[in-house]
């Protein structure tokens, strides 16, 4: 009875495999796609906001020390 069962079953399962481990396969690569390009927008997030800061940094007047040595200033 048991042989029955296995015989009966097992070619479903045989052919289910592949497909489950494709599944899996894709679901892992796509898990590591979507958490790369988090990071790398997160990266990039944080470089923009250096480079803005450094931008505004160099914009600014010179401070009350450097107007109080300039004599033209």
């Amino acid at each position: 009875m048991m042989q029955d069962l296995f015989n009966t079953v097992w070619p479903y399962v045989a052919a289910l495999i592949p497909s489950v481990g494709v599944l899996w396969l894709f679901a892992v690569v796509m898990k590591h796609i979507v958490e790369g390009d988090r990071r790398e927008r997160a990266a990039l997030a944080e470089w923009d906001a250096d480079q803005g800061a450094r931008d505004s940094a160099a914009a600014q007047p010179h401070s009350e020390r450097d107007a109080e040595s300039d004599p033209v200033g």
